[in-house]
């Protein structure tokens, strides 16, 4: 069991290796900016667009998401104004009186 001399000098021991640590990471010999060191492997392009890396994206697979959230803030609209009518929360938008 460690005494508290011993302790205290495996905790210094600790600090200085985790410190040391970050100066071993990636120095960035071709970085755009500081803390900017991103490097595409070879072979990868430059410019996407274009590429067999291009993603093909389907413009109604992207706006599934906004639509969704607007039909749910349509029925959260009905809720709240029937909750403000009623004074009662329904959840379900089917069983608010027509």
């Amino acid at each position: 069991m460690l005494n508290r001399s011993g302790l205290g000098v495996a905790t210094a021991v600790v600090a200085v290796i985790l410190g040391t640590t970050g100066a071993l990471a990636y120095d960035g010999t071709k970085c755009k900016a500081p803390g900017n060191c991103w490097e595409p492997k070879p072979g990868y392009p430059e410019k996407i667009a274009g590429s067999k890396y291009d993603p093909k994206h389907n413009v109604a697979e992207l706006n599934k998401q906004s639509d969704t959230i607007k039909a749910m803030e349509q029925r959260n609209a009905l809720r709240v104004a029937n909750f403000k009518k009623t004074g009662k929360w329904v959840y379900e938008v089917d069983k608010l009186p027509k």
